[in-house]
């Protein structure tokens, strides 16, 4: 038997496993519960094999007469599965066994199941057999309880079990505290945590990670002063949450300290960090990271490779992304890998690529999940690969029995918008088994907005008002359109509407990376000493792209009815441009300018760039809210197609 479990430790592959189960029958050993359900189990939690859960229902379904261990383990694994709400089934089955019943993990892990499908009733429904089993009292199933009710929005449920346990230990404590967290509620979480008669480092770390994602970053930061004890979790914690509200340059801040403090860096820290590069577009840091890693040792693990191909596809260098992939050890290479470098070549518009390392990964063995489609088709819409994108929707359903979510859909939308077929985007949502949400006919209200399609987008917008009539953008994407064929009327009026109901457009805003400090541009922000160097840097560039390339503003973009001097100079303050200005002014001759946007860029900036990159012979790399821009000698790499 020990021989088996250390031949299961080092098995990493769905080949190895399969030779291993092979020996096991030969051996007589096939019959034997304890045997198999360690086989079982190993197959059901292992994240790192393809496949593996598939085979792991197999052998239960073949396993004449499974045990409740194998019954839990099979309930485990589905709890963690992209349809944790199945880990009910098995223990339904285990349930309707007459010889069998039920322990405290069987509980557990169905109710972290319905934690993680966020499904109140059947997660009522367990809480009602645990008390009938008596389970309801003990710890395990109890804390379970407290996250499930937490999951599902449920903060008087979740309290009111807390409340009701005899004897909560810290553990306990912890998962009060956190369901408070979760059900937005910090003042009662900070309560909690006054009253906990005894504080482990978890018991910090929630507060740190609770204040965190509530955007509490004034709390968060008093709170890992005060611990009396940090762990590498707790300086992840203040990285991400101070990375994810925006604060690139305080995250750095954090890294930077935790390196002087001596702490061992672990890969929970580098994948946070390269994270913020990521969402940043911080290329310069996320190159002394990679340097790190090398001298570090950690190339061989592969969520820190992951985070690499990431950071290097979001900060503009698919190249890099490419490299790292190659490089990556075999044995690391997961899913999440292929599907990571499929996504950034996606993001680049580089859609025949994408489409041919999809076809390497499945003579690999690799078998793609929902998320590795979403990328595909993402490259397919970016790169007007129209009826490839079809074929794969297909194929993904009828090949690999994958449902389409609601993102597959979307996918499908902005694939045939793009590509100018708006009606038949129009019947493809009229046509979906599942009612489509406000983000499809969001998508379909862009791609008219693009296109120009005024008597679609009304018809769209009037679907919009029914399902979220509040939507800023929903307004402006309708009067981008209006605005475009020159009905200013219309622009007027729904002008007026949004400022009835105090409805304000999201403000445009860029960010560039110099000398490893992160530069924010906002447009009509107030001066200062950054914005005015800027401004007067793009009045000067703007000069010489009239006079050497013919320049002329693009008014189109601008969605009001106003004097065209007005026009022009309105145009001319996009965030994006003040970026790529600020670093002409700042950077020597021969770097490229990164620049991160939040919005889509507009026709005007698009061309700007195109000329800033031929007339001051400059790469300017422009990631927006879609995809990636890269101009060069007067081109870019979207091909004008975005």
């Amino acid at each position: 038997m020990e021989e088996w479990g250390s031949l299961l430790s080092k098995c990493n592959s769905l080949k190895a496993t399969k030779q291993i189960h092979a020996h096991i029958c030969k051996s007589g050993l096939h019959r034997d519960p304890l045997v198999l359900g360690k086989l079982l189990l190993h197959c059901a939690i292992s994240i790192s094999i393809s496949d593996a859960l598939h085979y792991a229902l197999r052998l239960f379904r073949h396993f004449p007469n499974p045990d409740t261990f194998m019954h839990n383990a099979l309930i485990r694994a589905l709890s963690l599965s992209q349809t944790p709400i199945l880990s009910l089934h098995p223990f339904i089955q285990l349930r309707r066994q007459a010889t069998l019943f039920p322990d405290s993990f069987s509980f557990a892990f169905a109710l972290k199941g319905v934690a993680n499908s966020r499904r109140l009733s059947p997660g009522v429904q367990l809480h009602s057999q645990a008390f009938r089993h008596g389970f309801d009292a003990h710890i395990f199933v109890g804390t379970t309880l407290i996250s499930m009710y937490a999951e599902c929005c449920d903060s008087a449920s979740a309290r009111r079990v807390f409340d009701e346990m005899p004897q909560p230990n810290v553990v306990a404590w912890n998962a009060a505290v956190t369901a408070a967290f979760r059900c937005g509620d910090s003042e009662g979480a900070r309560d909690l945590f006054g009253r906990m008669p005894v504080r482990n480092l978890t018991s910090w770390n929630v507060m740190l990670a609770g204040h965190a994602k509530a955007g509490e970053l004034g709390l968060a930061r008093r709170v890992f002063v005060e611990m009396p004890l940090r762990d590498d979790v707790s300086w992840s914690t203040m990285i991400v949450g101070f990375a994810h509200n925006g604060c690139f340059d305080e995250a750095f801040g954090f890294f930077r300290e935790l390196l002087r403090e001596g702490i061992g860096i672990n890969e929970v820290s580098l994948t946070v960090v390269l994270s913020a590069c990521a969402q940043a577009g911080a290329f310069e840091f996320g190159k002394i990271l990679h340097g790190f890693v090398e001298k570090s040792g950690f190339l061989y693990v592969g969520s820190v490779n992951n985070a690499l191909i990431d950071t290097y596809s979001k900060c503009g260098n698919v190249a890099m992304a490419r490299l790292v992939f190659q490089n990556m050890p075999v044995v690391a290479r997961s899913i999440v890998s292929w599907t990571s470098i499929i996504a950034g070549l996606a993001m680049h518009g580089c859609g025949d690529e994408a489409i041919k390392l999809f076809h390497e990964m499945e003579e690999c063995g690799f078998r793609p999940d929902g998320i590795t489609f979403i990328s595909l088709l993402y490259a397919c819409s970016h790169s007007g690969l129209v009826e490839e994108g079809c074929g794969f929707f297909s194929k993904m359903k009828n090949v690999y029995g994958i449902e389409p979510s609601i993102e597959h859909y979307g996918c499908m939308v902005d694939l045939y918008g793009r590509a100018a077929r708006l009606q038949k985007a129009y019947e493809f949502i009229c046509e979906m088994p599942i009612p489509p949400n406000a983000i499809i006919w969001r998508t379909l209200l862009g791609a008219c907005s693009i296109h120009g399609n005024i008597e679609l987008a009304e018809l769209v917008k009037a679907r919009l008002a029914e399902m979220d009539p509040n939507n800023s953008g929903d307004h402006v994407l309708l009067s981008n359109v209006y605005a475009i064929a020159g009905k200013w009327k219309d622009v007027a009026s729904i002008r007026r509407t949004m400022t009835v109901h105090s409805m304000k457009k999201t403000p445009g805003w860029s960010m560039i990376e110099i000398d490893k400090v992160i530069y924010g541009f906002v447009a009509g922000e107030k001066p200062n000493e950054v914005t005015e160097e800027a401004h007067e840097k793009l009045r000067e560039i703007m000069l010489r792209l009239i006079a050497e390339a013919g320049y002329a503003p693009q008014l189109r973009n601008v969605l009001h009815d106003i004097e065209e001097e007005e026009k022009e100079d309105s145009v001319s303050k996009h965030s994006e441009k003040l970026a790529a200005a600020f670093g002409i002014a700042k950077l020597p001759k021969g770097r490229i300018l990164r620049i991160v946007k939040n919005l889509r860029v507009c026709g005007d900036c698009h061309t700007v760039m195109k000329l800033v990159s031929k007339v001051y012979q400059v790469e300017i790399i422009v990631r927006d809210r879609s995809r990636f821009h890269s101009f060069k000698d007067g081109s870019c790499s979207c091909k004008d197609y975005w």
